[in-house]
């Protein structure tokens, strides 16, 4: 086994004769040594080593076991899954008893038996590498499934967006997504509807503001033959279409007023006349609808029915822009040119550190639309095998003005090291090494503010 691959262990005892006696024992371990509690914790943030033993007699005070338990809560506050075994000669049985509590996965009395303890680190060796597979496991199914209907993202904006309609979408309400043009809308509707009961009926989707108004009630209900010149034959709308499933209406503030009177009346008793037609016809559909327009301005001027809006808005959720989501436009490109390189361009393997600058100083007024149509442009203009900042065509920001509304320092602070660590976890995909090297931190210290800021990688 190379020096390299071995498992890392921590010997933190201030008898430098049993410190050597250890060393020897431990022949299939990269073995480390500390004599104190501040050589523990410096060796611990820099080699993170899995197993620890710890003398609780430590100096300042040898003949006791305050400096040892003050050192065993400051490595597990540091770094909760390391495997701490602890030894003390001084009221062994209180000390142990004590130290489990505390949070130790061990302990030995001296003094010490070399074999007995062997096997107490190599137990805790095997355990810590299960519950490492296991974590890595589960954090790979959340990241694979957990996200609603594909939406790839790393963002916590967009996660409790994701996570608030899971919630709701078995809930038979309507559901009102509120967002800016290209945020990803659809994507969510087709979510709502794919994690709910309605699952297995029809997905329908319609753009209220690509069709005229004198075509869209006919769209939306359907008519009968002879209704009107051209009608040939019955035909069904969207919203019967739609029986059994789900319509997302999209651009739902376009449509005319005479138009939601209908609508309303649909919501209201769940039947349907189509245009020509005088039979009531009972649909189960339900509504999903979105917008990037005020909808409260526009009952307020009267361009909206108040009462239709409360019927659609039974659920209201507010999508952040690419903008406000740091790290997400990286993740997003490197899906983009992934998705277009093999059809267009196979030289394309990824992009240069120009061009991730670029995207991450870059506001994205279109959001993901804009930022799907320029990796489709930097793919096919690109040269060489990584896509520049020259082929992105994107003007260089320093984001000096981010930020600048914001008085606090400590605000300002927090603020920026949020912003930083999601660009980092999300240039590395997700590699935390690579992230801590990137921001010149120790993984150990990465790992704190990710907690601290209530990050997901």
């Amino acid at each position: 086994m190379t020096e390299a691959a071995r498992p890392k262990l921590l010997i933190v005892e201030d008898d430098e004769g049993l410190q050597r006696q250890l060393r020897w024992a431990y022949e299939d371990y990269e073995v480390l040594a500390a004599t104190t509690r501040a050589q523990a914790i410096d060796i611990l943030r820099a080699e993170e080593p899995a197993v620890v033993t710890l003398d609780l007699g430590l100096p300042p005070d040898p003949d006791g076991t305050t400096e040892g338990f003050a050192a065993l809560a400051e490595i597990l506050a540091l770094k909760p899954d390391t495997k701490v075994i602890v030894a003390s000669g001084h009221g062994a049985r209180e000390s142990a008893m004590r130290a489990i509590a505390d949070g130790a996965w061990d302990f030995y009395q001296k003094p010490v038996d070399i074999d007995e303890l062997g096997l107490i680190v190599k137990r805790a060796f095997h355990v810590h590498a299960l519950e490492s597979e296991n974590a890595r496991l589960s954090a790979s199914i959340d990241a694979g499934s957990n996200v609603l209907g594909g939406m790839i993202t790393g963002a916590p904006e967009m996660l409790k967006v994701t996570r608030t309609i899971e919630r709701v979408a078995n809930a038979d309400v309507s559901v009102m997504l509120l967002g800016a043009s290209g945020t990803g809308k659809e994507l969510l509707a087709r979510g709502v509807h794919g994690a709910s009961g309605r699952a297995k009926g029809a997905f329908i989707a319609i753009n209220c503001a690509a069709i005229p108004e004198t075509l869209l009630e006919s769209e939306l209900f359907g008519h009968e033959k002879g209704a009107f010149t051209g009608a040939v034959k019955t035909t069904q709308g969207k919203i019967e279409l739609a029986h059994g499933g789900t319509l997302f209406l999209d651009e739902v503030g376009d449509i005319p007023l005479p138009l939601q009177v209908k609508l309303l009346r649909f919501l209201q008793e769940r039947v349907i006349e189509r245009i020509g037609g005088r039979a009531p016809i009972p649909v189960d559909t339900r509504i999903v609808c979105a917008t990037h327009q005020n909808l409260d301005e526009m009952t307020a001027n009267g361009s909206f029915r108040e009462d239709l809006y409360y019927r659609l808005a039974e659920i209201v959720v507010r999508i952040p822009s690419l903008a406000e989501r740091p790290g997400d436009a990286v993740l997003l490109a490197r899906h983009f040119l992934t998705k277009f390189a093999g059809d267009m361009n196979p030289a394309v393997k990824g992009f240069s550190p120009d061009a991730l600058n670029a995207i991450d100083s870059w506001s994205w007024p279109g959001n993901v639309r804009e930022l799907e149509n320029r990796i489709k442009r930097a793919v096919i203009m690109a040269d060489g095998k990584l896509v520049t900042a020259m082929d992105l065509d994107l003007p260089r920001t320093d984001g000096a003005e981010q930020g600048a509304e914001i008085i606090n320092l400590r605000a300002v602070r927090d603020t920026a090291d949020r912003v930083a660590i999601r660009r980092a976890i999300a240039r590395t995909e997700g590699n935390i090494s690579n992230a801590a090297k990137l921001l010149g931190i120790s993984r150990p210290t990465l790992y704190d503010l990710i907690k601290q800021h209530g990050l997901q990688v």
